[in-house]
């Protein structure tokens, strides 16, 4: 099993070496650790009863705002190709994924489904699944091998009405998404209330993932504008409690056009280094969720290996002690049994089979309970007879409940658990250290890792 697995990630990681980059191998391979049918992580976790999820080879990075904010023209931009329409009337009406891979596609609602079955449960809102589709395209540019993009619907207050309930689908998408880019336009739907009501929900709980941006601000006019229009934004911000706090940023970010210049400071390649730390992050937890999982599962083996055992020793006590009252159940039947034939026999009969010393020595101890016996009435004798039957019956019973034993690991599955062991001590740690090793190499040089 292990040197299956062992030539199955080295041939994936042959494969993938001359065309990806060091954060995305790690993230397959890691991904490959866990999803294979016979022995990924997720299998072997199954068979202890622990359920693990296999982390997602991406990043999944939300962007929300009002329409017309650019976020679908920011994710042209970033993916260098026109993939999202763009305009000013409200073009993106439901959730868009967009995500690299081998051609240009487009994914309806159901296949996107497929395609993310983590985004399932989006199927329950109601309308959501008609309004969800995925756009895939080759592109590799920046970092967009590593990150899909969920373009939502663009946000209005007024009487504009959504097929689905919008904020619970973001809401939603923002227990999912690894990062949130929050688009502020400064074209006077800045302050629209439904993307601030959402904003202050989402800080609430994922506050960490939330990032604010003024877009278009090569639109806003002069400097002056500009910071009217910050200023703006920031007093209504801060009107709500959620979103009033300490290293408070909105960078100022646009696409840039080289037919049309601009002297306003773009920081939009400050939201490409936020997705970048975003990835780098997501590398390092899926490496430290990598060692939890071992070690979980290595407990897991170890407690239904160390439980089985002592499953064991209780059999073995158990069927014990049902021997010992099935053995003292038959004897009171075997003895009053034998106090009747020996009873029958006659005194020169028994002088023949057992001899002189042999009559002595049942004399000895069998004379008690012949005089017990003999100074009771009939009718005692006959209660007491039904007493012993009754308690052999009684202890009969109690010895077969006590042979009931809890059931135990064969030898074929105790070594199956072992080899399971071994895989995850001997293969999947030494694979996570190495990837961990190539990870940090690409930071610091080779005298820090020794």
């Amino acid at each position: 099993m292990s040197g299956k697995i062992k030539s199955r990630i080295a041939a994936n990681a042959d494969l993938l070496s001359g065309s990806v980059s060091c954060d995305e191998r790690i993230l397959r391979d890691c991904h490959q650790l866990y999803i294979d049918a016979d022995s990924g992580l997720v299998a072997v976790a199954q068979s202890v009863g622990v359920t693990l999820l296999a982390p997602r080879k991406k990043i999944t990075v939300m962007l929300m705002g009002n329409h017309s904010a650019g976020k679908s023209s920011f994710i042209n931009w970033y993916v260098e190709e026109h993939i999202q329409r763009t305009g000013v009337a409200i073009e993106t009406q439901g959730f868009s994924f967009v995500t690299s891979g081998r051609k240009r596609e487009s994914l309806t609602g159901n296949a996107t489904l497929h395609l993310y079955p983590h985004f399932k449960p989006l199927h329950e809102i109601k309308g959501v699944s008609e309004y969800l589709g995925t756009e895939i395209c080759t592109s590799r540019q920046k970092r967009f091998s590593l990150v899909t993009f969920v373009d939502s619907p663009g946000l209005v207050d007024g009487d504009m009405k959504y097929p689905f309930d919008v904020d619970q689908a973001i809401m939603w998408l923002g227990e999912l998404c690894d990062l949130i880019l929050v688009f502020f336009d400064p074209m006077g739907q800045a302050l629209c209330k439904r993307t601030l009501n959402i904003v202050e929900k989402l800080n609430e709980e994922h506050g960490d993932r939330l990032r604010l941006y003024l877009s278009k601000a090569d639109e806003a006019g002069g400097e002056s504008d500009r910071q009217r229009v910050m200023m703006q934004i920031v007093q209504e911000l801060c009107k709500r409690p959620g979103l009033n706090k300490c290293g408070f940023d909105m960078p100022t970010i646009y696409v840039p056009n080289p037919n049309k210049p601009s002297r306003c400071v773009n920081q939009i390649e400050e939201a490409c280094r936020t997705i970048e730390k975003t990835i780098n992050q997501t590398v390092q937890n899926t490496l430290n969720s990598l060692e939890k999982d071992c070690e979980l599962i290595t407990e897991a083996i170890a407690d239904t290996l160390s439980q089985d055992r002592q499953t064991s020793v209780d059999n073995r006590r158990a069927r014990c002690k049902g021997c010992l009252l099935a053995l003292l159940g038959f004897s009171v039947p075997f003895m009053l049994m034998a106090a009747l034939v020996l009873g029958s026999f006659s005194k020169e009969l028994l002088e023949m089979a057992l001899g002189d010393d042999g009559i002595e020595a049942l004399s000895l101890y069998l004379a008690p309970v012949v005089r017990v016996f003999v100074s009771m009435s009939v009718e005692y004798q006959l209660y007491s007879c039904g007493g012993l039957i009754f308690l052999s019956f009684l202890l009969l019973i109690l010895a077969r409940f006590s042979f009931r034993t809890q059931p135990t690991l064969s030898g074929r599955q105790k070594r199956q658990l072992q080899e399971k062991l071994d895989y995850v001590q001997e293969v999947v740690k030494t694979k996570k250290k190495k990837l961990y090793e190539e990870y940090l190499r690409q930071s610091v040089g080779d005298q820090d890792m020794d």
